[in-house]
């Protein structure tokens, strides 16, 4: 993969589809799945539909990654959700990685944190990356599957929903075309032409309020960590952000307040005293004598922000993700994480309903589970830039309280919200917590458990019990449970389980927990289970079902049945807690 392009200077060419051909016969292609928006969101969810085997034909207006940092902190669960679609060490090895955060109210810190302080992780708490690396990567990806037609400059200027398709207007270099979609997912960011084509608008809070990024180039000595001030001395009644980026970059937001012009605060002139007078003061929070680095300034934007979503991220054969869904304030980057998070929740399901495994109703439960997640998020994000923003005396006057009193007392940290940072939700099941494992009986090598998943299918976790000879003591895995193996038989650990369920859908992969696979015991522990508990996962990692002895007849079945979104008549399974 080459490591030297600029993405921020590639321009992907405009080409010809024989779609348009099709369309000047009078015969307008039908395609499975079209995804209208090739940003992180839209890479993202057409890498995994084909990794399922769906083809899918990725649209964007025009052949340009984006410019500047921007969604610059990719949290550890979309690591791992990227990890799955064969682009996440390209992450880890070009971004920073990051645990530890600090605070500072005016000139002294008042503490820090650490988001991963437990052993046994493979991806770190956070990885900063600028956006345009991430989508670099994505699209290059994307490019290695053959079951994904990418295609620069085609943008979508109209559509008409029908009951099994909806018509897609195409715009290109070469004029107008018709395509036609099965299934259409909107992912074109939050001026989305999409949400406008249907009469939709998203609703919610608007911020008054300015904030500068910019980024610079510096060779500054300070550790790969955040560092958030509250009213700092050379910024005074007002916050700042230092973040640490790849080539030398540094990611620095500016609270400026809402009368500050936006065109003005954008000249360098204005900007690099500001870097300036930060960078000395940083210097001495980090043990140094106040030094200055030379600054050069690589990009600046000033935004403004809003917390607010669709009321309905389904619409029809239409289903909506990413930003052009909903949208939250920077703080707690939960922007970019939770559009990935969109994706991962619903390339299963749509390749379910493809594929015929699954009836168009599990759409629905696509909607419902990552509505209740983008609430989630505003509600977060709200309450942070509440805490960071006071919109009153009395507001102020608590949040300068708290920080005072953090420095000392372990409640008053918890009250201080300086962006509570991105985190799957659990409103529809915990995600699977990763852990080292032993792939291979006499393999003094640690895999990960997140590892042995596959694309679209589910994971059937079978704890055996703990001591010497437990491979021989494992939990039958009969016929009765309609998974195909022999009871008793030695299932090789990772292996397919044979054949078809009893109900007609896939076998999951099965993954024996013994001591010889878990020879640290951490997997055992980060799930709780005790021997023989059962766990299953649903193909996007997030837990469905267990029990903690083994289930009853044709159990593991229904569970999957209803997280397929079909009518079942037993009783649901007991859900994991």
């Amino acid at each position: 993969m080459p490591t030297d392009v600029d993405y921020q200077r590639v321009v992907y060419p405009y080409r010809r589809s024989a779609d348009q051909d099709a369309h000047e016969r009078g015969q307008p292609a039908r395609h499975p799945v079209v995804i209208v928006g090739a940003g992180p969101v839209g890479l993202t969810a057409a890498i995994d539909l084909a990794l399922q085997g769906v083809p899918v034909v990725l649209l964007n207006n025009d052949g340009r990654l984006s410019v500047g940092s921007r969604a610059l902190c990719f949290a550890k669960r979309t690591l791992e959700i990227l990890d799955r679609l064969g682009c996440g060490q390209r992450l880890v090895d070009k971004g920073v990685s990051w645990n530890v955060g600090r605070v500072f109210f005016r000139n002294e810190q008042v503490y820090q944190f650490n988001l991963l302080a437990e052993a046994g992780h493979q991806r770190p708490a956070f990885v900063n990356l600028q956006q345009y690396y991430v989508e670099g990567f994505l699209v290059e990806r994307a490019l290695e599957l053959p079951s994904i037609d990418l295609r620069w400059h085609h943008g979508v200027t109209g559509l008409t929903p029908h009951d099994d398709h909806v018509a897609l207007e195409i715009e290109t270099p070469d004029g107008p075309y018709t395509l036609l979609a099965d299934h259409v997912v909107a992912c074109d960011g939050s001026r989305s032409t999409m949400r406008k084509l249907i009469g939709e608008e998203s609703h919610g809070r608007t911020f008054k309020d300015r904030f500068l990024i910019a980024d610079v180039r510096m060779n500054a000595p300070f550790p790969a960590e955040r560092w958030f001030w509250f009213d700092p001395p050379f910024h005074p009644g007002q916050s700042v952000l230092l973040h640490r980026q790849p080539d030398g970059v540094w990611r620095i937001d500016f609270q400026l307040g809402w009368e500050a012009d936006p065109e003005l605060e954008k000249q360098p002139e204005r900007i690099l005293p500001r870097v300036r007078t930060l960078m000395r003061e940083a210097s001495i929070a980090a043990g140094g004598d106040g030094a200055v680095p030379e600054i050069e300034l690589v990009w600046a934007s000033v935004y403004t922000f809003a917390c607010m979503r669709m009321d309905r991220f389904r619409h029809g054969r239409i289903v909506f993700a990413g930003d052009a869904a909903h949208g939250v304030s920077p703080f707690g980057a939960r922007g970019a994480n939770s559009g990935i998070q969109d994706a991962d929740n619903l390339a299963w399901k749509l390749a379910a309903v493809v594929q015929g495994r699954a009836p168009e109703a599990l759409l629905n439960t696509y909607a419902r589970e990552r509505e209740m997640a983008a609430d989630e998020n505003i509600l977060n994000s709200t309450r942070s830039t509440d805490f960071i923003t006071p919109k009153s005396e009395v507001s102020r006057m608590f949040r300068d309280a708290t920080l005072t009193l953090a420095k000392d007392f372990d409640f008053a940290r918890r009250l201080v919200n300086s962006g509570r940072l991105s985190v799957p939700t659990v409103q529809y099941g915990m995600p699977a917590a990763d852990a080292p494992i032993r792939v291979r009986e006499g393999d003094d090598g640690e895999g990960w458990l997140l590892r042995q998943m596959q694309p679209g299918r589910f994971t059937l976790m079978v704890f055996d019990e703990a001591g010497e000879g437990s491979r021989r003591q494992r939990m039958p895995v009969g016929p009765e449970w309609g998974l195909g193996v022999q009871e008793g038989s030695p299932m090789p650990r990772g292996a397919p389980a044979l054949g078809h369920a009893a109900c007609g859908i896939d076998a999951p992969l099965l993954l024996q927990i013994d001591d010889a696979f878990d020879a640290r015991g951490l997997v055992r522990q980060r799930y709780g289970a005790a021997p023989g508990a059962v766990v299953l996962l649903r193909p996007d990692q997030h837990v469905c079902a267990c029990w903690r002895t083994m289930p009853r007849r044709d159990a593991i079945a229904t569970a999957m049945r209803q997280a397929l979104g079909h009518e079942v008549s037993q009783e649901e399974p007991a859900a994991c807690h």
